[in-house]
């Protein structure tokens, strides 16, 4: 047969030990050993008493990758309003009746643009505008078709939006 261990702290040996609480009782209890506690007393709510209010939280600081974030996305749609502001008078959105500045000598690329019929760059009337792709030598057989007395055609294509303008010098 065996003997149980010794309850306590086996190093301690020699030194009084501190009184046992008995079970089932709290520690903590306020007031005298072996009384219930009551209301009014220290430590036990009162009857009707409010709860109180949980206190706020403190804000929150915004991180350095969350404000880098935010200024990402803001450069994006920055950059992306400005690119549909600056095509918006480009020719892909000229109509017939419109007048036309050629913003390069280049004649591979004129960049054109739409302008106001009373602005000094005003230099070119749209006559037709045609929708589809066209070759040079087709260009101009449609420009004469639809436009008798134009001048100049310019195709665009890719992007989505193949067409052809028939020009003409535009008289101020």
């Amino acid at each position: 047969m065996t003997t149980p261990p010794p309850q306590g702290n086996p190093y301690a040996q020699g030194q009084p030990q501190a009184p046992q609480q008995p079970q089932g009782q709290n520690p903590y209890a306020q007031g005298q050993p072996g009384l219930p506690q009551q209301p009014g007393q220290p430590g036990f709510p009162q009857q009707g008493a409010p709860y109180a209010p949980v206190p706020p939280q403190p804000a929150r600081k915004l991180s350095f990758k969350t404000i880098k974030n935010i200024v990402i996305a803001v450069i994006v749609v920055g950059v992306a309003v400005g690119g549909y502001l600056a095509s918006r008078d480009d020719a892909t959105t000229a109509a017939v009746g419109d007048c036309m500045h050629r913003g390069s000598s280049s004649d591979s690329d004129p960049d054109l643009e739409v302008v106001d019929c009373g602005d000094a760059k005003a230099q070119y009337e749209v006559l037709a505008k045609i929708e589809g792709s066209y070759s040079a030598l087709t260009a101009e057989s449609k420009c004469s078709e639809k436009a008798k007395d134009f001048q100049y055609s310019y195709t665009e294509s890719g992007s989505g939006s193949d067409f052809l303008l028939c020009l003409k010098d535009y008289k101020k």
